[in-house]
């Protein structure tokens, strides 16, 4: 990267000093016009609305971002509008410091903050002042100091758009809800195909195999491991951090100088921001990696709202979504929509944090990275699959969500052209999810409630059929707002505890505490979507078919006859892994089939996929799998959501994946681990080094380590 000209610098230089001078025209008569207009608020000489329009730049370029660093979880929890409160109160001191100024609240000086947020909006509308090229030319003029020393390979931003499978992304293309891929894939630059996800279809499996290349032992999104009596929560910041310290070995996909945004996991990523597992506030030294990035916690969000722009245009936006679901579920309502859920209390809130909050920040991130020249980063837009889950995979709603994702797409495309190299930009999804009924809602009660009764405790009717921890029953993605709330800093992760605390049932916090969920004496459950796992404490090991039938022999046949089972995995003494179906037995180990084969409404790969899961140390003693009806391409969540996904059975095991068409054709994927080999792959393709993890540590569930256990093996 050469450096600008002289002249060139001179003459940006007089365009700033021009822009900032009518800037500060323009904002002495906005003040002079809210003078005339506004109750509570007066200036009676003619000096006091430029002198006033001066300190207010000053301080929102100056004081507002040091004191956003301290602030910065008011403005999260209140969606931006905390931050213009606090700004308001500098404003009411600052006006009452200058002579004949009258300001009679602080009512009316929050006002005049937002007011003049809204004028400097428009002002730079006016002007045709890009914020982005102004991040822009700031961005580069940082990365200036560092020049390459050589050719640098194309950057690649991977974007995840959560839970978007593929069917649904080509009805998008067709139906004019992604107009950027729709005129990529027409103008010939993309290809759009499709991935086959690992049994557990979920964010925590797919975006671990998929960053560290191995997601060997998660089956599920929670699961029971009986030596450390604790049920592993992907969404909890302690687990995501030791899932990570098991996977990682220095060779993630983001290694080197590469960045990470809104994901579960770091891939290794030196840069990173809202993501779960790097929490420093959240997760004890002891139990987290050693944090390899530069970048401070919560700078992705203190970037952000240190403009107050952009938290007004955030705000506003965030507002405007809590609207639209507020009528659309009104509308469902109304209509009697079938299948849908409850959407009342706080989801309007958090459907916002996710379709609004995270997604501008995190787009405000990735500008920052790709003006910063590096490498390689990975993203994840929850927005969709939040929306889907709640309202619908394909209704208006959560279509109009998925447009939102991709104009932000297309910001990225346009803004690669202001980067100091160029980029590729690759889209793609974690898995795709599945529609129908809840189980709970279907039935009249939850599979745990199924799995409590047929091993012989009574059933207490539920005013929600709720069973197991909280987390298990999330209004909107936990793991997000957790993450949001742990960037947020010590003062918000302090909230956070508190309102788990005061919350009924909350179990303790700290390591190794987190509920187990015990529908009856001696029998562990916990949903994770379309799957189920049981767990029986008491038996060391993993529990035999035989043993179970001899403990509690209700419980297989009631599970395998149920309406909205589809299969369950269990061990037999006799004959290994085996799937039982109503209407038949599949032996993995053999491929032997007795009647109708329980997996063939699943796919050709379920048996692998189900062999796989069945091979993990902590595979539990039973995965039970919901029921899929080909016939109308619906299945019933074990949590209660109208869009979901974690197990076998139409459309959530087909994710999307939309690459360069000049780039090699992957051929067929299946699984996230060989999604992961074809994205390393690309990279090389493109000149970019193998990471070689020098000096990383090698978690026992890494790639590295399971190869030299299978070449140990084989020797």
């Amino acid at each position: 990267m050469t450096a600008p000209p002289p002249g060139g610098r001179l003459l940006r230089a007089g365009r700033g000093i021009a822009r900032v001078l009518l800037t500060w025209a323009l904002a002495t008569g906005a003040l002079a016009a809210l003078d005339t207009w506004l109750d509570g608020f007066a200036m009676r000489s003619w000096w006091q609305p430029p002198v006033a329009a001066l300190l207010l730049g000053v301080l929102t370029a100056g004081v507002w971002p040091l004191v956003l660093r301290i602030a910065l979880p008011v403005a999260f929890l209140t969606l931006g509008l905390g931050g213009f409160l606090l700004l308001g109160a500098g404003v009411l001191a600052l006006f009452n410091a200058i002579p004949g100024v009258e300001v009679t609240s602080f009512g009316t000086s929050v006002v005049v903050v937002v007011a003049m947020a809204g004028v400097s909006g428009a002002i730079n509308s006016l002007l045709a002042v890009d914020e982005d090229e102004v991040f822009f030319r700031r961005a580069r003029r940082r990365a200036a100091g560092s020049p390459a020393a050589g050719p640098l390979p194309p950057g690649v931003l991977f974007l995840q758009i959560d839970g978007l499978g593929h069917d649904t992304a080509r009805r998008a293309v067709r139906d004019g809800s992604m107009p950027t891929l729709a005129a990529w894939l027409r103008a010939g630059s993309h290809v759009l195909t499709s991935w086959h996800t690992d049994w557990s279809s979920q964010t925590g499996a797919s975006v671990c195999g998929i960053l560290h290349g191995s997601n060997h032992d998660v089956p599920a999104f929670r699961w029971y491991e009986k030596e450390r009596d604790r049920l592993v929560q992907v969404s909890n910041p302690r687990d995501a951090a030791e899932i990570e310290r098991r996977h990682s070995d220095g060779r993630g996909l983001l290694a080197g100088d590469g960045a990470g945004r809104g994901n579960l996991f770091t891939g290794d990523a030196r840069h990173v921001s809202l993501t779960l597992s790097s929490l420093a506030h959240v997760v004890p030294a002891g139990a987290r990696r050693r944090r390899r990035g530069r970048d401070r916690v919560g700078a992705g969000y203190y970037a952000y709202f240190a403009n107050p722009v952009n938290a007004v245009r955030t705000l506003g936006v965030a507002l405007a979504d809590v609207v639209r679901e507020l009528t659309a579920a009104s509308r469902q309502r109304r209509a009697d929509v079938r299948p849908r859920v409850p959407r009342g209390g706080l989801y309007p809130l958090a459907r916002a944090g996710t379709t609004v909050l995270a997604r501008d920040v995190v787009v405000a991130g990735l500008l920052e990275d790709m003006m910063a020249g590096r490498p390689v980063v990975y993203a994840d837009f929850v927005g969709y699959d939040e929306v889907a889950h709640h309202s619908g995979v394909e209704r208006a709603d959560t279509l109009e969500v998925l447009r939102s994702i991709d104009q932000q797409i297309g910001r990225l495309h346009r803004a690669a052209a202001l980067a100091p190299r160029p980029y590729a930009l690759v889209l793609l999804s974690d898995h795709g999810q599945t529609q129908g009924w809840s189980f709970a809602d279907r039935f009249g009660y939850s599979v745990e409630e199924l799995v409590g009764s047929l091993c012989g405790a009574p059933v207490v009717p539920r005013k929600r059929h709720l069973s197991g921890p909280r987390d298990s029953r999330r209004t909107a993605e936990g793991w997000l707002l957790g993450a949001a709330m742990g960037e947020g800093g010590p003062i918000a992760r302090r909230l956070q505890q508190r309102v788990q605390d005061a919350a009924p049932g909350s179990p303790p916090s700290g390591p190794g505490t987190a509920e187990v969920p015990q529908v009856a004496p001696g029998v562990v459950c916990a949903v994770s979507g379309h799957c189920a796992s049981v767990s029986f404490p008491g038996i060391p090991g993993r529990a035999t078919l035989q043993e179970i039938e001899q403990r509690w022999p209700d419980l297989l046949p009631g599970l395998v006859d149920h309406d909205g089972v589809g299969f369950v995995l269990v061990q037999s003494a006799e004959s290994g892994p085996v799937v039982l179906g109503r209407e038949g037995v599949h032996r993995l180990r053999t491929g032997e089939v007795e009647g109708t084969d329980p997996l063939l409404p699943y796919g050709p790969h379920a048996a692998a996929l189900v062999a796989r899961t069945s091979s993990f140390p902590h595979c539990p003693d039973l995965l039970i799998n919901s029921r899929y009806d080909p016939d109308t391409d619906e299945a019933s969540a074990f949590e209660p959501h109208v869009g979901s996904h974690g197990g076998l059975g139409g459309p959530q095991q087909r994710a999307f994946l939309a690459h360069p068409a000049d780039w090699a054709a992957p051929g067929e994927v299946v699984g996230a681990e060989q999604l992961h080999r074809v994205l390393r792959g690309w990279l090389t393709d493109l000149g970019h080094p193998e990471p070689d993890g020098e000096g990383a540590a090698v978690g026992e569930q890494s790639r590295r380590a399971l190869d030299a256990d299978g070449a140990a093996l084989r020797r």
